[in-house]
């Protein structure tokens, strides 16, 4: 499970991206990547494209992704840019199948 900071903001995102990325990378590849946001006190949308950049990473791995604990305000950002349905959604599930190489990062 990939767990999200109390503060995900456009200073935090590219920190925050990479903490991702390696801990997704030291996962085991079999099971569906989770990410944990009921930490979260404090966003604005580059929360939402840090979360948009693992799922595509999780998807394109052949992953499934979720999002857990989604607070109120993320959930309000996610649906005025449009992205509640690809994030805020039950475990979306790779297109293609499994077995699919990892992208380079």
């Amino acid at each position: 499970m990939l767990l999200l900071p109390a503060t995900l903001t456009s200073r935090e995102a590219l920190v925050t991206l990479r903490m991702l990325q390696q801990a997704l990378r030291s996962e085991g590849s079999e099971t569906p990547v989770v990410v944990e946001a009921s930490s979260l006190q404090h966003v604005d949308s580059a929360a939402l494209a840090v979360l948009l950049e693992i799922q595509r990473l999780a998807l394109a791995w052949g992953r499934a992704f979720a999002v857990r604990g989604v607070p109120a305000k993320l959930a309000a950002l996610a649906k005025l840019y449009g992205v509640d349905v690809l994030l805020l959604k039950p475990a979306a599930t790779p297109a293609g199948g499994e077995g699919q190489r990892r992208p380079a990062t």
